[in-house]
Formats: C-alpha cells, structure tokens, sequence
C-alpha cells in the first residue's frame, strides 16, 4: 500500500496591518492543519505590491503544491486600491496558470472600510485555505465542491 505525502502549502502575507495578518495567519494555520495540509513556509511582505514575486519564488521550491495569499486593501481616497486589487489578483491568476499550481486568495478588499476587516479576517483565511486545498484535490477534473 502506497501511502500519500501530505501537500506542501505555503502562505504569503502582508505586514502593513501587522495584527490583522497575524490573525489570519493563524486562521489559514489551523485550517491547513484541520484538511490535512502541511504548511512548508511562510513569506511576510509589507503589502500587496511585493505578493505576487514571493508567491512565484515559492511556487519554485519542490515542497510548495500550493499558496494562500493573505492581506488587507483598505479603501482609500484615491484608485490606489483598486489598482493595486486588480493588477495582484491579475498577477497571482497568471501564476497559477504559469506553475499549475493553485493559489487561494484571501485578500479582504480593495475598498474595504475600517469597520469591514475584523469580521472578515478568519473567514477569507479559511476560504481562502480551502480552495486551495479543492483545487490541490481537483487534479484536473472538476472540483468535488
């Protein structure tokens, strides 16, 4: 009987809302722990901008099958956010398709308020463990959602 190494997943975050990554750091943790994952490395950015090249130096190491990408786009006063949201999520699609390897996206944002974050920071980690963990499972086929 053959027996499965666990997948190797790993986490990128941003560190410019230090306590709230730190959160979702945790969630996205024991969510990875509960599907049976292995968390192989963990990779803080200061933001947003600088997640799609740690994603891609990760998606190279042998022992990462997948990604999650944590962080907070606050809404701003300006389209700052909204540009940087579109072209990280442009960018992190393009890696998966690059390296066929599923990235699970957990950005809360962009335009999200103040008031919006905390209640959504263990669930977009979670959410976001999870689809990568469908998508490591779906092996070409379609996703048993």
């Amino acid at each position: 009987m053959m027996v499965s190494k666990k997948k190797g997943v790993a986490i990128v975050l941003g560190t410019f809302h230090q306590a709230q990554s730190e959160q979702m750091l945790a969630a996205a943790t024991a969510a990875i722990r509960d599907r049976n994952l292995e968390l192989v490395a963990v990779s803080r950015v200061p933001g947003s901008y600088e997640k799609p090249l740690a994603v891609k130096r990760l998606l190279r190491r042998a022992d990462v099958d997948g990604v999650v990408v944590l962080g907070i786009i606050e809404r701003g006063e300006t389209a700052h956010g909204r540009v940087m949201g579109q072209s990280v999520s442009n960018a992190l699609v393009q890696l998966q398709l690059e390296f066929m390897k599923p990235i699970g996206i957990g950005i809360i944002g962009p335009e999200v308020f103040p008031s919006q974050i905390a209640p959504r920071l263990e669930s977009h980690a979670v959410a976001a463990v999870a689809a990568c963990d469908v998508m490591l499972k779906a092996d070409g086929a379609e996703p048993d959602l």
